[in-house]
């Protein structure tokens, strides 16, 4: 989403097919804005499908990924920020460690489970 360190920014919601950068807030907090725009911070959901262009080579080694890479935005469950990507090989990092001038593109919008489905699945889960 937004991560909380961002809330004191203006933000809007991400739009599928939009090109966007990774941009150090005066905060410190790495998030994503519109190129030419970088007091809005943009919000993406979870589950949201990125392609990222210009990952550092220092990253590139670290995580073994290429310089561009398909992506899914994730929340974290550890750390001090919790917006984060995943790799195809199952690495994840905190949205700070990309730094800033990280190109994404938002390639599918992550879509809601509706909420019948989400508590028949809750209900499934919990007869096994």
């Amino acid at each position: 989403m937004c991560d909380y360190s961002l809330e004191m920014y203006a933000s809007r919601p991400a739009r599928e097919g939009e090109r966007y950068v990774t941009t150090r807030f005066p905060s410190g907090s790495v998030g994503l804005s519109a190129p030419g725009d970088c007091t809005t911070a943009v919000c993406v959901q979870y589950d949201t499908h990125l392609r990222l262009e210009n990952i550092s080579g220092d990253l590139q080694t670290r995580l073994g990924v290429k310089a561009e890479e398909d992506v899914v935005f994730a929340r974290l469950e550890h750390g001090a920020y919790r917006d984060g990507i995943r790799f195809a090989n199952g690495k994840e990092i905190s949205l700070q460690l990309l730094g800033s001038g990280v190109g994404a593109t938002l390639t599918a919008i992550a879509k809601p489970i509706p909420a019948a489905a989400a508590v028949r699945a809750d209900i499934l889960e919990h007869i096994d």
